[in-house]
């Protein structure tokens, strides 16, 4: 008789519903698409003869209307359902895109691409909605990895077609972006059901987590403040000020600016092979406190890098910690919610801290670099991730909340008047 026992296997990854695969092929087809757009988008606005801070308005008035307009995209998810709110977002989108190949003049563009705006948070705030509802509780932070993978993927080789298509005319890439997210549309109405697999459709509207109840967990509102510090790192310094202080500070050419992008993107694409997995094996907390850590450090070192050799190396770290903290912050935002119920104002509330650090993350980077230098602007983003790893330390890991019965925050064992999780 053998002295050994046997060593059970280690469970197999839980399968991914056909759903989850049909949004992160959606996703790559929408990422790729606006990148197409972005690097012609500031050349269009500037071929109605305005200045380049006017061309710089029109990028950020997309930004703008996103935040201004996700607690309506929150409060059409919890009434109209994720499906409906994605698939109109996705089509106010497409006609904003196409609206912006025939303006005539630089304020039709700019009003046509606000408008897009609206459309993008609703998709946006539906698509995650949508990943919470069916992603297995025990693959939500390798669900997010692959969805969040493939808008990087469509991000990285979205330039490159719209490079080449500008060649064509600045007005091709809207027209073929519009083509795309009508595809989008079509892709998304065929293959995902009207009602979520496991839920009753009788049922979709009444199980709603109010943000209040949301806001009570200190764990959400520390993802408010994650999101936020990697909106002003990920979002905002890296794409206003990385460019200009690889140019400015550096004395290199625009190459090495666009390179730097790119290495940002890889550290954070390396970082979204495993990250997922470890949410999911370890918890959310501890890879969103070294996410953290590790962009907040290299965000305030990359302000001070005297070479361009190292100026890559650090800004590949940035992207790291980003990657590191990404999936599982969605992740907690989906522990919070839970597959049952619906929580739209839950994720815009989640979805507007993002976009608030990258709107105001470079205009408070700007005003440093004017009235100091490049290093105090850059320790900023350190100083912000700081504080929000100050409001993780005393929260616990949302992962207990994937056992946790609908519509409650207590264990399934627990009597009625169990105290809730924080």
């Amino acid at each position: 008789m053998s002295l050994t026992s046997p060593v059970s296997p280690a469970p197999p990854a839980a399968p991914l519903p056909r759903e989850i695969k049909v949004l992160i092929v959606a996703a790559f087809m929408i990422a790729i698409g606006f990148g197409i757009v972005a690097p012609v988008l500031p050349q269009f606005a500037q071929s109605f003869d305005v200045s380049v801070t006017a061309a710089a308005v029109v990028v950020s008035a997309f930004a703008f209307t996103r935040l201004l307009f996700a607690p309506l995209s929150g409060w059409l998810v919890e009434r109209v359902g994720e499906r409906r709110t994605y698939i109109v977002g996705i089509l106010i989108v497409a006609a904003s895109s196409a609206a912006c190949a025939f303006a005539g003049n630089y304020w039709q563009l700019l009003l046509f691409r606000g408008l897009g705006g609206i459309g993008s948070t609703m998709f946006t705030v539906a698509a995650m909605g949508l990943l919470i509802r069916m992603a297995p509780p025990q693959a939500r932070g390798r669900v997010s990895s692959l969805y969040s993978g493939s808008f990087l993927l469509g991000n990285i080789a979205g330039p490159a077609v719209g490079g080449l298509l500008a060649g064509l005319g600045l007005h091709l890439p809207f027209l073929v972006y519009a083509a795309a997210l009508v595809l989008v549309a079509i892709l998304v109405a065929t293959m995902l059901p009207a009602a979520l697999p496991g839920q009753a459709r009788s049922s979709a509207a009444k199980l709603v987590l109010p943000l209040k109840e949301a806001l009570a967990l200190p764990a959400y509102r520390a993802v408010l403040t994650s999101g936020f510090a990697n909106g002003w790192s990920a979002f905002g310094i890296r794409m206003a000020l990385v460019p200009l202080f690889a140019t400015v500070a550096l004395g290199a050419g625009p190459q090495v600016a666009g390179a730097s992008l790119a290495v940002f993107a890889m550290g954070t694409g390396l970082a979204l092979t495993f990250s997922g997995k470890l949410a999911d094996a370890w918890g959310r907390k501890p890879m969103i406190l070294a996410g953290l850590a590790v962009n907040g450090i290299a965000m305030g070192v990359l302000g001070f890098t005297g070479n361009e050799l190292w100026f890559f190396i650090v800004s590949a770290l940035a992207g790291l910690g980003s990657g590191l903290m990404g999936p599982a912050q969605q992740a907690t935002v989906a522990d919070v919610i839970g597959n049952e119920r619906s929580g739209g104002k839950v994720l815009a509330t989640f979805q507007m801290s993002s976009d608030l650090g990258a709107i105001i993350g470079p205009i408070a980077a700007g005003f440093l670099v004017d009235a100091f230098s490049y290093g105090p602007a850059f320790l900023m983003a350190t100083a912000v991730a700081f504080i929000s790893f100050l409001f993780w330390l005393p929260a616990k890991d949302t992962k207990l909340l994937s056992s946790l019965d609908v519509g409650t925050l207590r264990p399934k064992d627990a009597g009625p008047q169990a105290p809730q999780i924080p």
